[in-house]
């Protein structure tokens, strides 16, 4: 892709300085991706920014930015619940410097909560939301769904058998998994999963769910997924499961079919 089809674009956020990067294609209809937890906008390994280019390079405009106190963008890092007025400012940055008329934005992670969460402030038309961060959690163990499939897992070798038979086993470990599995899970409106299914239940474009079925993270969403909050999105949205342990796809195979279902999202709302 020759230099010009990538631009630098600097913008204002609340009296800072966030930079954004535009691959420029003759797509009418663009994808926003939003960075998650601290990464910057080129991903990481470049991973969004090569991407970013493959995606121009089928058609689709393509914009990424560096929200507040990350990467080359000025002010404070206040987190993914702090990140609306960044998402909203990108979001009208992409359309102020492109001729795109509808605009799909992919997030993973807390990124993907941060849509769910703010998709109002940026106006968007579709979200795509990869293994979104619905976790909140006050101890060191994993998700209870992600103890509870790694039980699964152990009680099919018979090794994992022989090891609690023989004491291999720490049983104190073993209890407190079995405590956070059995208890039951929030239910509360302040809760994050809670949020972000209020959020979402007003959303009138298309949304996808990519899950990678191996990820902590994303079996914790799917059991949220699971509860009466998103009843009503479950019936209109899609989730699309990957058969990997990647959180962020990127193994090879993993890189293609997420370019794929990203293809397929921004057709879709064209």
């Amino acid at each position: 892709m020759g230099a010009r089809m990538r631009r630098l674009i600097a913008f204002d956020c609340c009296g800072d300085t966030l930079l954004g990067s535009l691959d420029e294609a003759a797509g009418a209809t663009g994808l926003l991706i939003v960075s998650g937890g601290n990464e910057l906008r080129s991903g990481a390994h470049r991973g969004m920014a090569a991407l970013a280019q493959r995606l121009a390079a089928a058609g689709v405009p393509v914009f990424r930015y560096d929200r507040r106190g990350v990467g080359d963008s000025t002010g404070e890092n206040g987190g993914f619940e702090a990140s609306a007025d960044d998402l909203a400012a990108a979001a009208t940055t992409f359309r102020h410097e492109t001729s795109v008329t509808r605009v799909v934005a992919v997030g993973n992670c807390d990124a993907a909560a941060a849509l769910a969460l703010f998709h109002r402030h940026a106006g968007v038309d579709a979200l795509v939301l990869a293994n979104p961060w619905t976790i909140e959690e006050s101890d060191s163990l994993p998700p209870a769904s992600a103890i509870r499939a790694r039980y699964l897992s152990r009680l099919k070798d018979p090794r994992s058998l022989w090891r609690l038979v023989t004491g291999g086993v720490d049983l104190g470990k073993l209890l407190n998994g079995l405590r956070k599995v059995s208890a039951k899970p929030s239910q509360t409106d302040s809760s994050l999963a809670q949020r972000i299914a209020q959020s979402l239940g007003d959303f009138e474009g298309p949304v996808t769910a990519l899950i990678a079925r191996g990820d902590n993270t994303a079996l914790a969403f799917v059991e949220a997924w699971q509860t009466p909050a998103f009843a009503a999105l479950r019936s209109r949205a899609t989730m699309i499961e990957r058969d990997t342990a990647s959180h962020s796809f990127a193994p090879a195979t993993d890189k293609d079919w997420l370019f794929e279902q990203l293809l397929a999202a921004v057709h879709s709302a064209a």
